[in-house]
């Protein structure tokens, strides 16, 4: 992948894009056929993560059938910048080998420095709880019964509080602006907590960096990078749509506002 020297994370193609090219209107996430500039967007960051040695991660790809690596879905995201270039951003959903951030991919949507210092505070917390439980267990004393009652009810509190704060830390944006959080999001849906990883997957994060640089999104694929995962029909280099269950809320508030393409009968 190439870089712009302005932004790090804004890649060009390496050809000049004409107008012509362009989709008329934005990617309906969740059944579609990659657009052709998506596809030659795609092939680059295929390249890069053949080649790359910055970091590594086990896809899962080395002949050996005994390898326990896993794959990951990664996202490329047309688009235009402010000085009037096409390019595109790339990013990959959750984690990447140890950590969430690398260069030449867009960034988590929640500030990860925040982000970790409060969970570890967090989890510290919710571990002195656990030790006290089990100290007052294994006494198996009848008196301490209520004692031990106490400190569960303690713990769930403050695991729910744990968690709620977990899921204000993720910001979503729109073109116009108008920021929400997970909980905001779900708020109205059943059920109203966001299911786990909600917010991780390469498109929110796309679209996150993409108004948060005033880049106008063009249009938008996903593809599968490595072994399948157990229980789960992806095969190695295919594209595939959002998810309904974590993305399509989350996707629905980020894309108000653009005009999306007819969704597909079948992807």
């Amino acid at each position: 992948m190439t870089n712009s020297n302005k932004i790090e994370l804004f890649h060009l193609f390496n050809r000049a894009i004409e107008i012509e090219e362009l989709p008329e209107k934005f990617t309906y996430p969740f059944s579609y056929k990659p657009h052709p500039l998506c596809v030659e967007a795609s092939d680059l960051l295929k390249k890069h993560l053949e080649t790359q040695g910055e970091w590594e991660h086990n896809f899962g790809l080395q002949s050996d059938s005994e390898s326990h690596g896993i794959g990951k879905m990664f996202g490329v995201l047309i688009v235009k910048n402010t000085d009037g270039q096409i390019g595109f951003l790339a990013a990959f959903s959750g984690g990447l080998a140890d950590g969430t951030n690398y260069p030449g991919f867009a960034p988590p949507v929640y500030n990860s420095e925040v982000y970790n210092a409060f969970v570890d505070d967090g989890m510290r917390e919710i571990t002195l709880i656990n030790n006290a439980i089990l100290e007052k267990e294994n006494a198996d004393l009848a008196e301490e019964l209520e004692k031990i009652n106490l400190l569960k009810h303690l713990r769930k509190t403050h695991s729910v509080s744990l968690l709620n704060k977990i899921f204000d830390q993720y910001h979503f944006l729109n073109q116009a602006g108008e920021s929400k959080t997970l909980r905001e999001i779900f708020q109205h849906l059943l059920p109203k907590s966001p299911p786990g990883g909600a917010g991780e997957c390469a498109a929110p994060k796309l679209l996150q960096y993409a108004f948060t640089q005033n880049m106008k999104p063009i249009a938008l694929a996903e593809f599968w990078w490595g072994k399948n995962p157990k229980k789960v029909n992806v095969q190695h280099g295919k594209f595939y749509p959002s998810c309904i269950d974590k993305c399509k809320p989350i996707l629905n508030h980020m894309l108000e506002g653009i005009e999306l393409d007819e969704p597909l009968v079948e992807f």
